[in-house]
């Protein structure tokens, strides 16, 4: 194996999914115990109520956390090949992106009927 730019990448990315889901796993189980300070944040704030959010935020970090795990098991094992665990990792970063900000959005937005 030769040292280039698509081994470093891969090792990066690699190595990069343990903080990821230590961090999103860690969040799903303050929600549990009932800290809600991170829930739906948008520009530094939690929405006037994120104990209504608090389920769907936990639901978003804990399914993208265990994804996470499962990658990194299936690499360490050597079950699935690169462009396999590559996909799944990256799908999972941007739908737990997309997600969470929807949920920030929708918590924070003001249904007031008149306000364009």
């Amino acid at each position: 194996m030769v040292f280039d730019i698509s081994v470093a990448t891969t090792w990066i990315l690699f190595l990069a999914l343990f903080p990821i889901s230590f961090f999103w796993l860690r969040r799903a189980w303050r929600i549990v115990n009932r800290d809600f300070s991170e829930v739906a944040v948008k520009r530094g704030e939690s929405p006037p109520n994120p104990e209504k959010f608090a389920p769907y935020e936990m639901a978003i970090n804990l399914i993208a956390g265990v994804v996470l795990v499962c990658v990194i098991g299936g690499v360490v094992s050597g079950y699935w090949d690169y462009g396999t665990w590559s996909a799944i990792a990256g799908s999972t970063l941007w739908c737990k992106f997309f997600a969470s900000f929807a949920l920030s959005r929708h918590a924070h937005a003001s249904w007031v009927k008149g306000k364009v």
